[in-house]
């Protein structure tokens, strides 16, 4: 029976070849185009140069416009660029183009099992490379940093401010122990003292994959400060993107939550130096993050050219608790730069 069903498939398969046209060239062109440009509905994979190696980081494009290009800092560190996804309901018909960009390390680009490579100056130049693959310029490329995208944003727009147009700090202040103090001093107090201890032994123990850790971090901090809503109702692209945080960068970037910073941004502090950015500037705070919105509204008025965007409703994650006043103000920014009403 095999040996008949081989006979007859040897049979058969130069008749299919005939039919569809295998071994003809010209059949072959027709059936595998060249088009002059593939489209990848605005996908770019890069490769950036690092100390240890050539790497590859995953960008994409949505929308349109020569004048008005945002380049996305994600938070985390080691988030991805997923929980943006929220900009396409506003900035695209706005006519504001902006790329999503996974940092190295995050999950759409390469993850290297590296530690030399966590580390804010080599991502700084990161940013860099990117910009210059992307060709974007002084006229037309505006940074929008949240969260530790802000610190990067930050960061960048004091080592290249000739490139930049317009600045976007959300949801970041410029002193990781101002960070630290807020939350030591205002936001622990204010939780339940038997989960706050809890919280507390676990990471003095190490125990941060510990599932009752995220737990008590979700309903007696996060709910309260990253994104207020019940954790069942947080959107899709949030979930996603803190479902990928790769806490291989997280943890010695930041430390084991968001609940403070103990890695190696433990003394990271600009306060002093937001005077040099001569870049009209936006930052962003919101009434209930997790940190301090006093200290977010002193970056507006530190640099040359300021503007502060209160949330009252929002928290760290505002672009969603508060998301109209937050993509109202961040428009209304990016157009008034651009007309040279800043």
């Amino acid at each position: 029976m095999l040996r008949f069903l081989s006979r007859a498939c040897r049979s058969f398969m130069p008749l299919l070849a005939l039919a569809i046209g295998w071994g003809s060239p010209t059949a072959a062109h027709a059936l595998s185009p060249a088009p002059a440009v593939m489209q990848t509905g605005g996908v770019q994979v890069l490769t950036i140069q690092t100390p240890n190696g050539p790497f590859k980081v995953w960008t994409k494009k949505v929308g349109s416009s020569p004048r008005i290009k945002v380049l996305l800092l994600h938070g985390g560190p080691g988030a991805t660029h997923e929980y943006f996804e929220a900009l396409e309901s506003f900035l695209p018909g706005a006519g504001i183009e902006f790329y999503y960009y996974d940092q190295l390390g995050s999950a759409f680009s390469d993850q290297p099992d590296d530690p030399s490579l966590v580390d804010l100056p080599r991502f700084v130049e990161e940013v860099e490379q990117v910009r210059q693959a992307l060709k974007l310029d002084r006229r037309n490329f505006y940074l929008l940093g949240h969260s530790w995208g802000g610190i990067l944003a930050i960061e960048y727009a004091l080592k290249y401010p000739q490139q930049l147009k317009g600045l976007v700090v959300s949801n970041m202040v410029a002193s990781i122990p101002e960070y630290n103090r807020y939350a030591k001093q205002v936001l622990m107090p204010a939780m339940d003292p038997a989960a706050l201890q809890q919280i507390l032994a676990l990471e003095q123990a190490g125990k941060y994959a510990d599932p009752q850790y995220d737990a008590l971090l979700m309903e007696h901090f996060y709910q309260q400060h990253i994104l207020r809503r019940p954790p069942e109702q947080w959107p899709d692209p949030v979930v996603r993107s803190f479902a990928r945080l790769n806490k291989k960068v997280y943890i010695p970037m930041q430390g084991p939550s968001e609940m403070g910073a103990s890695g190696k941004l433990e003394n990271w502090d600009r306060t002093a130096d937001l005077r040099r950015i001569a870049t009209p500037t936006l930052a962003i705070g919101a009434r209930h993050d997790t940190m301090e919105p006093a200290q977010m509204q002193r970056i507006a008025t530190s640099v040359a050219h300021g503007r502060y965007l209160f949330c009252p409703q929002g928290s760290h994650m505002a672009l969603y608790d508060d998301q109209q006043v937050y993509m109202r103000g961040l428009i209304k920014f990016l157009k008034d730069v651009d007309a040279g009403r800043f």
